[in-house]
């Protein structure tokens, strides 16, 4: 609708349905109340950041000052914590699409979780496991794909794999001497 309010070029016509979009965001407007329900039913369904849950809200029509209040109500109540999301999104990213720190970091800061928050969470979930573990259970993982594809690029391909999942070149380049030179493509 507001495309076509900008291709309306007479006077009154636009005016008309400026009048008419503006009507329509008064009635999309949400109330504290309304931000509040709207909230806790995001949050029901997974866990969100706060940059996150404030873009939503302020999409679905609530005014700033509202959800600022909002968000802050929740937090006070231990609804929202950014460190608990962050550690949460580094165990789920890290353990199911086996990332490095490296990509986690991009991916946190991306949801504007706070950077220490982010160090944090990812310190954590690494000093359990070391980074060259899992980056050498990720390309055990991937080797025997890449080698049916093309086993002579089967090697740049795996540390491409790796270098996109987040782990350091360092760790990266272990690995790959590991797994090519031994041809160990083995179960996990």
């Amino acid at each position: 609708m507001e495309a076509v309010a900008e291709r309306v070029t007479s006077g009154k016509g636009r005016q008309l349905l400026q009048a008419i979009l503006t009507a329509r965001r008064a009635e999309r407007v949400l109330d504290l109340k309304a931000a509040r329900a709207a909230a806790l039913d995001l949050l029901a369904r997974k866990a969100w950041s706060r940059r996150d849950l404030t873009a939503r809200l302020r999409r679905r029509g609530a005014p700033a000052d509202v959800v600022g209040a909002v968000v802050s109500e929740l937090e006070s109540r231990g609804y929202l914590d950014d460190a608990q999301f962050a550690r949460r999104w580094v165990e789920t990213r890290a353990g199911s699409r086996r990332l490095g720190p490296a990509r986690l970091r991009s991916e946190l800061r991306a949801r504007g979780v706070d950077a220490e928050l982010a160090e944090a969470a990812i310190r954590e979930a690494f000093g359990r496991e070391s980074e060259a573990s899992l980056a050498l259970a990720a390309g055990r993982k991937r080797l025997p794909v890449l080698e049916k594809r093309d086993p002579g690029r089967a090697p740049v391909r795996l540390s491409d794999y790796l270098l996109r999942r987040g782990y350091p070149g360092g760790v990266v380049a272990q690995v790959v001497r590991t797994l090519c030179k031994l041809g160990d493509a083995g179960p996990e």
